[in-house]
């Protein structure tokens, strides 16, 4: 089990992960841009190399910067360990890699991000690994039917892009474990702010920290966080179980498994010895750095934004040439109580609504706001806007498009740090200009 930590939220965020007196008093965490760390001494050496020691030789395997933001994201979602690298694509890939080695299958939710979905359909396959997906991830049959003996785990989004509809985790978390196998959680959208899926049983979390956890739009990175508590050891995984030339020391005839070797943090020390360090999906010090200056204004920025969101969904919802809107924070959602259960800050600030006319009228909204940003990122301090099915989710055949509640009418938005009624008054100009 992972450690508690006394503190609340807000003083981890800034605090986690960073003893000033280990980095010669630095308020704020240095950026050890260097590639390499001197051994010192060849004992010294020996005992790094040998996992005897702990400490930093090679920044493609660990850093001091990235260090602490791994342990501060550990920290805000209550797991063992966590692992930073280059982007969120990059988490999701390692995290069904270390899973499924040597072939097996994920049982995955349908209503999953564009590339996502397309990773799992057409490139995972080629390499004996291969995705059983669900149109409803909360109908516990639907889910059931799809787990196989060589199941390996299951994966969902805590809140789908763009719908926002939200997954039933505690639940899910339950299914799992009765047939052996984790669940992986991509909490992108909400950031552990809003929700904790561990706290909630999930397994190993996922995070794009391009989106909303930097909160910038400046860093591509990603993160996974093992919440400590999956018994890789259970024989389903025998990738854990095999004994390791790297964990073990030739000359004393002495070699380990990774869950000899890591005990409850195995899925992380195997993720980073054998695809950080080997497939190269490096993140690094300034990036890192980049992200620990989002994280320290995370609650502020999600509140602030959520509240927005509530009032934009609002105002949209009134909107005559609006036919729908995807928000699963408003209170007439048919989620609502599961939103209450999980989401008691709030569901996050994107969403999508459609507009009642034609793909040329949508484009005209588009092509007339004066605020909002049309460009395919999320979770920005700025407000954006995109079509998701002709940008974002284009990869996507459109029979799952369709079944996810996307059309070309669709408009997804990202609710940033602007004024909400400037923002409401952009949306009303823009949808009246294009509906002329």
């Amino acid at each position: 089990m992972p450690e508690e930590k006394p503190e609340r939220f807000d003083t981890l965020k800034i605090h986690a992960g960073y003893d000033p007196k280990e980095h010669n008093y630095a308020s704020s965490v240095p950026i050890y841009q260097t590639a390499a760390f001197g051994f010192g001494d060849s004992d010294r050496a020996a005992r790094l190399v040998n996992f005897k020691e702990k400490g930093f030789s090679y920044s493609r395997v660990s850093n001091p910067t990235v260090a602490v933001l791994e342990k501060r994201i550990a920290d805000l979602d209550g797991g063992a360990d966590a692992v930073a690298v280059g982007s969120g694509m990059a988490a999701v890939s390692y995290t069904i890699l270390n899973l499924t080695e040597g072939g097996g299958r994920i049982a995955a939710a349908a209503n999953i991000y564009g590339a996502s979905f397309d990773e799992f359909r057409t490139l995972f396959p080629k390499y004996g690994i291969y995705f059983d997906f669900i149109d409803d991830i909360n109908d516990w049959n639907q889910v059931e039917s799809a787990i196989k003996e060589d199941t390996k785990a299951i994966f969902v989004e805590s809140v789908t892009n763009p719908a926002t509809t939200v997954a039933d985790i505690a639940a899910l978390a339950q299914l799992a474990h009765r047939h052996g196998i984790p669940l992986v959680v991509d909490n992108t959208f909400p950031t552990p702010c809003l929700f904790n899926p561990i706290r909630y049983g999930a397994d190993l979390v996922v995070y794009s920290s391009t989106k909303g956890i930097s909160g910038h739009g400046e860093v591509i990175s990603g993160l996974i966080v093992d919440a400590g508590n999956f018994d890789f050891g259970n024989g389903r995984f025998k990738q854990f179980e095999e004994k390791e030339f790297i964990l073990g020391n030739e000359e004393e005839h002495m070699q380990r498994s990774f869950v000899e070797a890591f005990g409850n943090k195995a899925f992380a020390a195997r993720l980073r010895l054998k695809y950080l360090r080997l497939f190269g999906a490096v993140l690094g010090p300034f990036e890192a750095y980049l992200v620990l200056l989002g994280i320290e204004t995370l609650s502020e920025r999600l509140d602030k934004q959520v509240a927005s969101a509530k009032k934009i969904a609002e105002f949209l919802t009134a909107n005559p040439h609006v036919r729908t809107v995807q928000y699963s924070g408003l209170p007439d959602h048919p989620q609502h109580e599961l939103v209450k259960k999980y989401f008691p800050r709030g569901v996050g600030a994107i969403f999508a609504f459609d507009m009642d006319g034609t793909e040329e009228q949508t484009k005209k909204v588009l092509d007339s706001v004066k605020i909002f940003s049309y460009l395919p990122n999320v979770g920005d301090v700025r407000s954006l806007i995109v079509n998701p099915c002709r940008t974002t989710h284009r990869e996507i055949p459109s029979a799952y498009r369709r079944r996810g509640g996307l059309s070309d009418t669709v408009i997804r938005l990202s609710i940033g740090l602007e004024d909400a009624d400037d923002l409401i008054a952009d949306l009303d100009q823009a949808i009246r200009t294009a509906f002329a």
